[in-house]
């Protein structure tokens, strides 16, 4: 009696749950992506550790992603969430020394402005630059590489024509260098909403910018003179941990920089390249679970393994070549939304841009899925205006395949995920806070205080050239 109509019923059924699954997966898809960028290969788009040919990685990784990759060759030699967008801090600025350092001569000489500092966001780490006192572009960079300043980058910005002009060019740049999971909003890497790279697209950065001798010559520089005012200098020292050997960590043997990190927003990011028996390996670490050590620990951790059991890896990828330089397009990832260029604006927004655009997904899915449920039972109301008992039947199977209860689990998983993940970042920053303050030191060169601060692990704190971390005459 009620086989054919509860087969008619199901049918339907099928067909509209079908049709808002594939849906949902799509708009799922979407918001990840490590799956939907294919730059460097196919594996890199994987979840999970990507290694092939060799054993022997470390244990104790928590970083939400990571990369070893050959600097001569541009093999990868095995991967984390390679492709995984996050708020890269301070490790942005080796694009922008990469887009900007051949555009002024080391030598030339600039007098710094009230109007160049005007627009530092508040809580940036700084290197002690004074509106009145003229600064060598050597000095000047020397601010940048070092002391992760700020107040460096901006100065450098506004001689390169402003900071819309120069977020523009890096955002160029990145797209050359095939970058594409990079939004650059600010030149400096604060935290601002929609500031987003990914460890393959640091290992790039600092793969192109080191075969610039200027470039490398500056992330390899320990300490350097800084001018105080008149004949006066303080002594400024690199933030990189594995390079000067401070804050209870060891020097790396061979190392020759990068650059690296830290917000109350992204937690600590970092970037280095060691050389050893004549090879030269590149590793980024980002966001770690704890610890303002920890990034340096785990780089250090996968420098030795690719120094060591690495060596037999198998390519799992591939550090692509810019296409100005004759490197072929990959697989374009999604178009990015144009970002308005930060001028100074205090940050608000979570570096995990991810986790916003993940949440963004559940919300649409679920969405979708209620507004499918409803088109659904009104046509199966339609066809049952005649009373018969199949109306209502369809009703109730149409309920159980795709209605308001289906919509909340698929939906809500995607809420839960996304919370979780908000709450891992949140731990990472808040655990990186705590490292440094576990000093009883300012975090950053300048003086750090709200949220959203730039501190880039300081060993000295010359906060401006009134308070030097060393004064010379």
């Amino acid at each position: 009696m009620y086989g054919p109509r509860v087969r008619e019923c199901s049918r339907i059924s099928r067909r509209a749950a079908l049709g808002l699954t594939a849906a949902a997966l799509s708009l799922t898809t979407a918001t990840d992506a490590s799956a939907a960028t294919v730059i460097g290969g196919e594996r890199l788009a994987r979840s999970g550790v990507q290694v092939r040919g060799a054993t022997g990685l470390p244990k104790q990784l928590t970083a939400h992603s990571w990369l070893v990759a050959d600097w001569a060759s541009g093999e990868v030699l095995a991967s984390f969430g390679a492709h995984r967008r996050l708020a890269p801090a301070s490790t942005l600025k080796m694009l922008f020394a990469d887009t900007l350092l051949k555009k002024f001569g080391r030598t030339e000489r600039y007098t710094v402005t009230d109007a160049d500092l005007a627009d530092i966001p508040a809580g940036s780490s700084l290197v002690g630059i004074k509106p009145g006192i003229t600064y060598t572009v050597e000095q000047l960079w020397q601010g940048v590489f070092l002391r992760s300043g700020n107040d460096a980058v901006h100065v450098l910005s506004h001689m390169n024509g402003g900071i819309a002009r120069t977020v523009a060019e890096m955002q160029a740049r990145a797209e050359d260098l095939q970058a594409l999971d990079t939004q650059v909003v600010s030149p400096d890497g604060f935290d601002h909403k929609g500031q987003i790279s990914s460890a393959y697209d640091l290992t790039l950065f600092a793969r192109h910018g080191l075969k610039d001798a200027d470039f490398r010559g500056y992330c390899g520089t320990r300490t350097a003179d800084f001018p105080a005012g008149g004949k006066e200098t303080f002594q400024i020292q690199n933030t990189d941990r594995l390079l000067t050997g401070a804050w209870g960590l060891k020097t790396y043997d061979g190392l020759i920089g990068v650059k690296n990190g830290y917000t109350s927003h992204a937690g600590n990011t970092y970037t280095g390249a060691a050389v050893r028996g004549g090879r030269t390996l590149l590793v980024t670490v980002m966001h770690p679970a704890a610890g303002s050590n920890a990034v340096y620990e785990q780089a250090a951790a996968l420098l030795d393994w690719g120094f060591g059991p690495g060596r037999s890896a198998r390519a799992v990828g591939q550090l692509v070549d810019p296409l100005s330089e004759g490197g072929a397009a990959a697989s374009p990832a999604p178009a990015h939304k144009s970002a308005r260029p930060a001028a100074g604006a205090t940050s608000s927004a979570s570096g995990q841009d991810s986790t916003w655009h993940l949440a963004e997904g559940a919300a649409g899915t679920l969405a979708l899925l209620g507004a499918g449920a409803w088109a659904l039972r009104r046509r199966l109301r339609a066809t049952g205006a005649s009373g018969e008992m199949r109306g209502a039947g369809g009703a109730r199977g149409a309920r159980r395949a795709g209605g308001a209860g289906g919509a909340r689990r698929a939906g809500g998983a995607g809420v839960v995920d996304a919370a979780g993940a908000s709450r891992t970042a949140g731990a990472s920053g808040a655990n990186g806070a705590s490292g440094e303050a576990g000093t009883g030191r300012a975090a950053g060169a300048g003086r750090a205080t709200g949220t959203g601060r730039a501190a880039d692990e300081p060993q000295t704190e010359p906060k401006s050239a009134e308070s030097p971390g060393r004064r010379r005459r």
